[in-house]
């Protein structure tokens, strides 16, 4: 009887299947999510991968439990009262068509705005209007399309899930069997059970075959069991028409076990399964080394000590200070400035809060805030300074998340990732190809060997050593580079770094410091109440020029502004009471005369009348000749400055001759200047302040915030670097292209081996069991010398 497999799920249809649109369906279910997949034009979904879908689940009442606002508000990350995110774990995520459907919800429900899946974790972070659709309604969306949430007591507690431990079982399984098999074969390995001896044969020659079904009991949980994860990956490898490196693996095991049972079966010999056993526990103990040296890597790039993200705090007599964002506290007063990102959540106290969401929800509208009304970390304030109550400690790891948010991520891919992928899967056709060929041969020249030689070739020869090397290398040097203050986003930032060949710069804040400068006052003497005006207006700035003028002012009385606006590039305007004030650019406050422009200054007017200027005496960072004059061996090297050219001699000094300098660039030159770079081929690296050079940062192949003592943090960046290590920038980009070195080295190491492996497996030298010792003890290999030699290269680095 022919049976009929489920449209969308694949599972057999049992009974009489439902049809629907020439389409056979195993329940109304299935039937249900195929008809909303084509009313909504999602049918595409069954073009990438046949058969995807899961079978939803009747659901009815079970999630209730979401009409609750305190569970709502502990099980959403962020909410506002009109956006709601949330993280919800999805167990039956198992492919691309997955990461597809759950990744465009907005076309089933346009209430939702946002949706990105997290494939390794199986989690769905979705961002949706409140109003439109309840926590409880996206809930029951996804239940209804088969992607039902795992929603547990853990979750509404906040605490950390606990570790899957189904591997541990697995190698347990694995390790238990295989030891005992290795026990039931010694009669075999010794000949012990056809030897004879005076009165008789050997007892254990009566009990030869009961030993060998044992083994065959032994090997059962072993295959079905432990071994199941590699027939899955392999299957939906082949049916997703991938030819992953799980492919070759359980083809052995399949063989190994066939033959085997085929052996003991027709009393042929005792087949191989002490080598299937083995295979398998090697197998399972590198893949466990790997998990926990990824957890280990993971637990040293903890992202709370990474960040050099400072903040204001107000002390209980007013006195402002600045701590590391991860020392503020429950119930402790933070200031926030202008353009500033808000840490933590908490109320808001004090000022004008004009906060963008559209970092955290990617609503770019900005949301009003009213004293009392709660904020929430990840917005940025728009209108001045504000002051707020913390209500809780800060989540670093929160923030981490807000900057690895995919709505920021621009297209900055890496060709080496793609290069490592490249070489799995041709290596992967390649050990086939030689398995099956080598296998013919000695089938013809001598058959009893043809079955060794075929799954040691498969075992020998698996690319895992190959695809370990990338993320271990580089993962290291994420860490290494942390313990150094250069924090960097991800690894693939890493491999951009190592190939860029023009390094562009802003000037103020970047290659100059505000912790030393200096400033006089030129002009007609400012009255009282500007002097206040002025004061309280550059509190709500973070521009580096406006913290320095607002470190060297004297103390003034806080109050609260009537109007505040920042003009990015240009200046500040604000108000109180009947005097209007502009500080900022020349041309912005209106003074058109060239009279002594050329100096960086900050120009003053008061209800339109010009009133004076500071003049800044720049401080340069230590080191500057020295950084420049290194990076000009290897790269073509620029300055983009939004100031005048008053520094222009002073840099020609300092700097390599014929280094071009640009002076007066406003924020979308300077990215166009970049982008004119980089469509003529260039691999440009831009490195600035964080504030005013955004957009640039963003362009570049490779953006870096320079950190000082005020929050920077920014989703432009692909890396923050301390201004402490400054002297080190090219160091760091030094020790990017030799981690690529080591990525190439643990290349030819991996195929060394191979080929050597290949070898004694082809000529039928190589027992399987000694393949499936060798091929863990290759990745192990492999993961010991990289992190060796990025280690050592780490050390190098000051």
């Amino acid at each position: 009887m022919q049976t009929t497999n489920c449209f969308h799920c694949g599972d057999t249809c049992t009974g009489t299947p439902i049809t629907f649109d020439e389409k056979p369906f195993c329940c109304a279910g299935c039937k249900t999510v195929y008809e909303i997949f084509s009313s909504n034009d999602l049918s595409y979904y069954y073009d990438l991968q046949e058969a995807a879908g899961t079978t939803p689940k009747a659901i009815e009442g079970k999630y209730d439990f979401l009409d609750n606002e305190e569970i709502i508000s502990r099980l959403t990350e962020f909410n506002d009262g009109a956006v709601q995110i949330v993280n919800l774990y999805i167990p039956t995520i198992h492919c691309s068509s997955c990461i597809w459907i759950l990744e465009n919800l907005n076309k089933l429900n346009p209430q939702v705005t946002n949706s990105q899946v997290d494939f390794p974790q199986k989690t769905i972070r979705v961002t949706y209007k409140q109003e439109g659709i309840s926590l409880k309604e996206l809930v029951l969306l996804l239940a209804k399309i088969g992607y039902e949430p795992y929603i547990s007591l853990e979750d509404f507690e906040g605490s950390k899930k606990t570790t899957d431990k189904s591997l541990l079982y697995k190698l347990g399984v694995a390790g238990f069997a295989f030891g005992n098999v290795m026990f039931l074969s010694f009669p075999e390995y010794f000949d012990l059970g056809s030897s004879a001896a005076s009165g008789g044969e050997y007892w254990l020659n009566k009990y030869q075959d009961v030993f060998r079904w044992l083994m065959f009991v032994f090997s059962l949980p072993v295959v079905f069991y432990a071994a199941s994860d590699y027939f899955v990956s392999a299957f939906k490898g082949l049916r997703a028409k991938i030819l992953n490196i799980d492919v070759p693996i359980a083809l052995g095991i399949v063989v190994l076990f066939l033959r085997s049972t085929f052996d003991i079966t027709f009393n042929l010999g005792s087949g191989f399964f002490d080598s299937l056993t083995g295979l398998v526990f090697f197998l399972l103990l590198g893949k466990f080394f790997q998990q926990r040296t990824y957890s280990f890597l993971s637990f040293e790039r903890d992202y709370k000590s990474y960040f050099p993200i400072a903040i204001t705090r107000l002390t209980p007599n007013g006195k402002e200070e600045t701590v590391p964002v991860q020392e503020i506290a429950k119930g402790d007063r933070i200031l926030i400035r202008n353009e500033e990102m808000i840490p933590v959540d908490g109320k808001l106290t004090y000022g004008n809060a004009q906060i963008d969401y559209s970092f955290v929800s990617g609503e770019s509208e900005p949301v009003s805030k009213k004293i009392g009304e709660q904020i929430f970390a990840g917005g940025k304030q728009l209108s001045g300074v504000i002051e707020m109550i913390a209500s809780k400690s800060v989540s670093q790891s929160y923030l981490t998340q807000l900057w690895g948010n995919a709505v920021f991520k621009t297209d900055k891919a890496t060709a080496f990732q793609n290069l490592t992928d490249s070489i799995g899967k041709r290596f992967t056709i390649g050990v086939l190809s030689i398995a099956f060929l080598a296998t013919a041969f000695w089938l013809f020249y001598d058959p009893g060997k043809a079955l060794n030689v075929f799954t040691a070739v498969l075992i020998i020869a698996c690319p895992c050593a190959i695809a370990l090397a990338s993320p271990f290398t580089l993962g290291n040097m994420l860490r290494i580079f942390g313990k150094k203050k250069f924090y960097i986003k991800n690894t693939q930032t890493i491999e951009q770094l190592a190939k860029i060949d023009t390094a562009i710069f802003d000037k103020t804040g970047t290659i100059t410091t505000t912790q030393k400068s200096t400033a006089h006052y030129e002009g007609m003497p400012l009255t009282p109440d500007e002097e206040s005006i002025l004061k309280n207006t550059i509190r709500a700035s973070n521009h580096p020029l406006s913290r320095s003028l607002y470190d060297l002012l004297k103390e003034q009385d806080i109050i609260t502004l009537d109007e505040y606006e920042e003009h990015i590039g240009n200046g500040l305007k604000s108000s109180k009471d009947d005097i209007k004030m502009k500080i900022g650019s020349a041309n912005f406050v209106g003074k058109f005369t060239t009279e002594n422009l050329m100096d960086t200054s900050i120009y003053i007017s008061s209800n339109n009348a010009y009133k004076g200027r500071y003049v800044f005496h720049n401080q340069y960072r230590e080191g500057l000749s020295s950084v420049f004059k290194n990076m000009s061996e290897t790269l073509n090297l620029a300055i983009l400055s939004g100031d005048n050219e008053g520094e222009k001699e002073r840099l020609e000094a300092l700097l390599p001759k014929l280094t071009p300098l640009y002076f007066n660039q406003k924020p979308e030159t300077k990215l166009n200047f970049i982008k004119t770079l980089q469509d003529q081929g260039k691999k440009v690296l831009m490195v600035g302040d964080g504030l005013n050079d955004a957009g640039a940062l963003a362009q570049s192949n490779v953006g870096i915030a320079i950190s000082e003592n005020i929050n920077v943090f920014s989703p432009a960046c692909d890396a923050i670097l301390d201004a402490s290590k400054f002297q080190q920038l090219y160091q760091y980009i030094l020790a990017s292209r030799k981690s690529i070195q080591i990525i190439k080295m643990s290349f030819v190491l991996s195929l060394l081996y191979n080929c050597i492996g290949l070898y004694f497996a082809v000529t039928g030298q190589l027992e399987p069991v000694i393949a499936a010792i060798l091929m863990p003890l290759s990745s192990i290999s492999i993961v010991v010398f990289t992190t060796i030699m990025t280690n050592l290269l780490g050390r190098k680095l000051s």
